[in-house]
């Protein structure tokens, strides 16, 4: 290595003008070349002592700005190793410097193979040298298998099954005996499941993880008795989720004992954690620090600049992509602008290249139990659509990532099982705002006779709103532009989002409403809701039924008649009642649960976040995502029988586990939930 970084060297001086390694009046050979291997071997030595604290130290900034200052770290540490080379004659302007160290960073791990996601024989060669190396250092690992679950977010089932199909998947089509191996017998099998209501990451992963979501009612909720919004994907909110997990179960999760949680918003009760949102406000020991997995990674210098570069081309495939449908004037589109890309290139290149190196080294590691989250889709779905050429792409380099895992398996001190799952899938639709001109918000709003924006006033669905408001107040019609405003002040309705899930709270009433103790305050709210045609059906509690069931036309049905009349549910299928009733009973449901329409000709749902691919509430391939594991395994279900929630995938792979024969479930039978 130290070789071609030194031939790398001689051949950019002779290029760039700026930047040369003797004197003008020196034309030696022998001293360019000792030159050059001297500023190469600094250079080498400089990366591999110091680049790891700066690393370290980048660790406190976050993760976006870490590609933006890896060009520049590294040009520093070839202009201090030039410095060095005792000629002093040697140097290199600044820009000319970090262009220099990047094509020598990459020409290294070009050579070397490292981690790159390619089926080449220098990347077979780097993995028998890591492996053989891991075999020296660390005893030998168990007969037992370990396994891997790999966690591809939002890729649905049918998805999968298009992919496959189109060729852009052929690792999992090797799987499932199709592609170009068909004829092969299959290794894995794939099944289908069915999410609770609530079809997001934060629902299903903290069910599959920890064995219970009771009382997750979306991705983002009112909690009254805290007075807050709880959010999934926020720390302090995960990490209260999972602890309240942990004490309904009385169990630490899949990965108990010898895990390893890579990338997800969950431990898992995993001993070793890296990039897992529940520990980021916390302080722990060094290896267990959500962006402990950064530091591993990019402490190679070579690393840092692959994903960098391949950071940089994902921003610009974005732009072009984003500019492309502009163009093209494509429809349903949203915007694409200001951080987007940058986001888009972190969840594609940087966690995908952080989280499979983390998997490998646990592989090498010889860990019995690994539980990763890739989420590279997902992103690039909500802004680009489930379908076309911008995911394609995705997809083509997730089988790429479960190749290279499926390498480092043949490698690692003791055998693997791979399964790969969903945690949802995307269904696709314009936005609410886009088909009606207003959004929940604003309907809410106009529906409870409040104040709404202009533009919201003047749309079809404000006008009708208002018009049932005054019709419910026996008010005659508006003149001069006066609004009804409520007489008596009160705070106004929390309304929050969730993909196609919307949730309504009055903050000032302590307890859940009623339907009764909500048309009492808003009169025209509830039909407001109910008729709107973009509105599927509403959940509110009653004082008579219970819970009920609103839809449009004055439909009203208790949720314990739903199985012989589902009304407004009939048309999200099977098991919709079920997770309604669900819902129904966590103490956090809102007051009213909104879940958009639903067009099953196409699929498609009307999201109430600006997203043209989204998940979160009933309707479509969201609620349908899948299984895909070994034979070797016992079947997910007995044939006939469905797969049904987050909670039955947990126990499905804690099942798994305990057949490996290995001590990772430290209980005999299924942890059963605490009374809440």
């Amino acid at each position: 290595m130290w070789a071609v970084s030194t031939v790398t060297m001689l051949v950019l001086a002779g290029i760039l003008p700026d930047f040369q390694l003797q004197s003008a009046d020196d034309e030696s050979t022998t001293r360019l070349a000792m030159t050059a291997a001297l500023g190469a071997g600094a250079f080498g030595l400089l990366s591999a002592l110091v680049w790891p604290l700066l690393v370290r130290l980048l660790l406190l900034v976050p993760a976006l700005v870490l590609g933006l200052l890896v060009f520049f770290l590294n040009g520093s540490l070839l202009i201090v190793a030039l410095r060095l080379v005792p000629s002093g004659d040697s140097e290199a302007a600044p820009e000319t410097a970090v262009i220099v160290a990047a094509v020598m960073s990459a020409v290294a791990s070009a050579t070397g193979g490292a981690l790159a996601v390619r089926d080449d024989d220098a990347y077979r060669r780097r993995l028998y040298r890591l492996a053989d190396r891991r075999r020296r250092a660390l005893p030998p690992g168990p007969s037992s298998p370990g396994t891997v679950f790999m966690q591809l977010d939002g890729v649905g089932h049918d998805l999968l099954l298009a992919a496959v199909d189109k060729g852009l998947m052929p690792t999992v089509a090797r799987w499932l005996g199709e592609g170009a191996g068909a004829g092969e017998r299959p290794t894995h099998r794939l099944t289908a499941w069915r999410t609770d209501w609530s079809s997001q990451t934060g629902a299903s992963q903290l069910g599959i993880l920890h064995g219970s979501n009771h009382d997750v009612p979306a991705f983002r909720w009112y909690e009254k008795a805290a007075r807050e919004v709880m959010v999934c994907n926020r720390p302090t909110s995960a990490a209260e989720l999972q602890r309240r997990a942990i004490d309904r179960t009385g169990d630490g999760g899949l990965l108990s004992a010898d895990g390893a949680s890579r990338g997800n918003l969950f431990s898992g009760g995993a001993d070793e954690q890296a990039l897992v949102l529940s520990i980021a406000t916390k302080r722990r020991d060094r290896r267990n620090r959500s962006r402990a997995g950064y530091f591993a990674y990019f402490s190679d210098p070579a690393n840092a600049v692959r994903t960098a570069l391949s950071f940089i081309a994902e921003v610009g495939r974005e732009i072009g992509q984003s500019t492309r449908a502009r163009i093209r004037k494509a429809r349903p589109r949203v915007s694409r602008g200001g951080l987007y890309p940058f986001v888009r290139a972190f969840a594609t290149v940087v966690e995908r290249d952080v989280v499979v190196a983390a998997v490998m080294g646990d592989m090498f590691a010889g860990r019995t139990a690994v539980y990763a989250d890739l989420v590279a889709y997902d992103e690039v779905a909500h802004h680009s659509g489930p379908f076309g050429r911008d995911v394609e792409k995705v997809l083509e380099r997730l089988d790429r990532a479960l190749a290279l895992i499926e390498k480092a398996a043949e490698h690692a001190p003791r055998p693997y099982r791979i399964v790969v799952l969903s945690d949802h899938g995307q269904s696709p639709g314009e936005t609410f705002r886009a088909r009606y001109g207003l959004g929940l918000g604003d309907l809410v709003r106009a529906g409870c006779g409040l104040p709404v924006p202009r533009r919201a006033r003047r749309t079809h669905s404000g006008a009708e709103a208002r018009a049932a408001v005054r019709a419910a107040l026996r008010r005659p019609v508006e003149e001069g532009g006066e609004q009804h405003r409520p007489s008596r002040r009160r705070s106004e309705p929390i309304v929050l989002a969730s993909g196609n899930l919307g949730l309504v709270s009055f903050p000032d009433v302590p307890h859940r409403m009623t339907k009764e103790e909500i048309d009492a305050r808003h009169p025209a709210l509830l039909t407001t809701l109910a008729n709107h045609p973009g509105i599927g059906f509403l959940l509110v509690r009653s004082e008579r039924h219970g819970g009920v069931v609103l839809g449009a036309y004055g439909a009203e049905i208790p949720l314990d008649r739903l199985d012989g009349d589902p009304g407004p549910l009939e048309v999200f299928g099977p098991g919709a009642a079920d997770a309604v009733r669900r819902t129904h009973s966590f103490p956090s449901t809102a007051d009213i649960m909104v879940n958009s329409a639903y067009d099953p000709a196409d699929g498609e749902v009307l999201a109430f976040e600006e997203q043209i691919g989204s998940h979160g509430g009933l309707g479509g391939a969201q609620g349908r995502p899948f299984l895909l594991s070994p034979v070797a395994l016992s079947a997910p279900v007995d044939d006939g029988q469905d797969l049904v929630g987050a909670e039955h995938v947990h126990r499905v792979l804690r099942r798994w586990l305990r057949e490996a024969n290995g001590p990772q479930v430290p209980l005999e039978a299924e942890p059963q939930e605490r009374a809440a």
